[in-house]
């Protein structure tokens, strides 16, 4: 196998519980590491846990605890996230506090500092806990971060590190324009090009020890720590075994042509200008590719957010539904780049609709009809794709890919009320059987395209194809 692909998700903060936001960058990861496997590839499928910085610390003293004994628990309760979302087994998960992370972000920083890239000064700025950042008054709404609203900004005035953010632009630039497809949506390409041609400022990559324990020691200056995001960004080179396991990382990184990452919107700056800028200035290859989602907004197109109190927990919803109908859910009725309103009304709605009364009832039709009149099963030879599916899951564009199935799922109820098997079947049973052929090798289908994105209902499926049953109870139960 030559063919290798390295796909990251970012790594969400462990200062609260994980929410449908989160769901919806681990399954979409996960569909495209799976459609990737499937197409032969070889994967490195990485995400893990955010586990330094003052929202951290200040989190870890509100509950009492110990800051480790803190960020242990809430690393577990995201490995159990991922089990319950159906995120593949083989994913890697890496925490910041990995001693191999901290060797790695340390080793990072001395190669950015001998390449002229970091220096230290004296300065005064507004910051936004809840982002991590800090924040020009430009980007305020009545002197509150539009993310965080309600969070207080803190006004750090202190010596930091900073890194040279502003000498690279012309590189940055530069870069964009080599790789015409490397941020996608286009329009989040566009602003981020934007944003860079306005020229950037240099940013604070330390904070002082004193004031918040909680991180990397600096090298060479045990009065600082790292800078949160400095230190995270670190992880997908570490994740593949830079800077000890250079084998490994060329495996992952030169060799695929780079990774490829998922982030919201609000990751636009750090994933595809602050973190492409460090790999220049540590002599690092870039990324290969930025997907930028949409998010997932409450009612009235408010963004879902831990601060704000109106995150929906995805637990709750597989609880109620089961796993694929939320992976249905994320990877469908979600835009695959725009901002998305979700009410657990319209949840409930596009479930029944969709998948009790549509594939839920469809296979329970067609296989019921195969088993009271085929003496066989289906033998299916090959596994089935199509160009527009391969051709949208390549452009990270997965609601049309989902879409596509669910018109050949329509495709197929017309053609059981056109033919009617079921009833031909009496009069000519060659010819209804025939017909009762083709509409199981179409599910069959139908199951190959699913396979990614509902991995266990496609194999439920397969299953029934094989032993030529009917499903003993509904795929998806029809919610009251």
């Amino acid at each position: 196998m030559n063919k290798k692909f390295y796909i990251t998700t970012t790594l969400p903060y462990v200062n609260a519980k994980a929410h449908i936001g989160h769901a919806l960058e681990f399954t979409r990861a996960d569909i495209i590491a799976r459609y990737k496997k499937l197409a032969g590839y070889e994967v490195f499928f990485n995400t893990g846990s955010d586990e330094h910085g003052i929202k951290i610390y200040q989190k870890a003293q509100e509950e009492g605890k110990g800051v480790q004994e803190y960020v242990d628990e809430y690393a577990q309760k995201l490995k159990d996230v991922l089990k319950m979302l159906g995120v593949s087994e083989d994913i890697n998960f890496i925490r910041t506090t990995d001693e191999n992370h901290l060797k790695a972000a340390q080793e990072f920083w001395r190669r950015c500092d001998k390449n002229g890239f970091i220096y230290k000064k004296n300065y005064q700025i507004k910051y936004c806990v809840g982002c991590e950042l800090e924040k020009s008054d430009s980007e305020l709404i009545n002197g509150k971060c539009p993310d965080h609203p309600n969070r207080e900004l803190e006004l750090i005035d202190e010596e930091n590190y900073f890194f040279k953010f502003s000498a690279l632009g012309e590189r940055l630039l530069k870069f964009y324009e080599e790789n015409p497809k490397f941020v996608i949506p286009d329009f989040r390409f566009n602003e981020i090009k934007a944003f860079v041609k306005r020229g950037l400022s240099d940013f604070s990559i330390s904070r002082l020890k004193s004031k918040m324990p909680w991180g990397i020691e600096v090298p060479g200056d045990d009065t600082q720590v790292m800078y949160v995001w400095f230190d995270a960004l670190v992880n997908y080179i570490s994740a593949i075994g830079w800077p000890d396991d250079l084998e490994k990382f060329n495996k992952w990184q030169v060799e695929t042509g780079g990774m490829v990452q998922y982030c919201g919107k609000d990751n636009l700056r750090q994933q595809s200008a602050m973190w492409q800028a460090m790999l220049m200035a540590a002599d690092l290859p870039n990324s290969k590719t930025i997907v930028i989602d949409g998010f997932i907004t409450g009612a009235g197109g408010i963004k879902m957010s831990k601060d704000l109190g109106n995150v929906v927990d995805p637990l709750e919803l597989i609880k109620e539904y089961g796993t694929d109908a939320l992976r249905y859910y994320l990877a469908r009725e979600v835009s695959s780049f725009e901002d998305t309103p979700f009410t657990k009304e319209m949840f409930k709605e596009s479930y029944n609709a969709n998948l009790a009364n549509g594939l839920g009832n469809l296979v329970s039709r067609i296989m019921k009809m195969a088993e009271s009149n085929l003496s066989e099963p289906v033998l299916i030879s090959e596994i089935f794709s199509s160009e527009d599916y391969i051709k949208y899951i390549e452009s990270y564009d997965i609601q049309k890919a989902t879409d596509l199935i669910w018109k050949k799922i329509a495709e197929m109820d017309s053609k059981i009320q056109s033919t009617q098997p079921f009833k031909l079947v009496k009069m000519d049973k060659e010819k209804g059987c025939e017909i009762i052929k083709e509409l199981v090798k179409d599910l069959s289908a139908v199951s190959d395209l699913l396979l990614p994105i509902l991995p266990e209902t496609s194999k439920k499926i397969k299953a029934l194809i094989a032993a030529n049953k009917s499903p003993e109870k509904p795929l998806f139960l029809r919610k009251e």
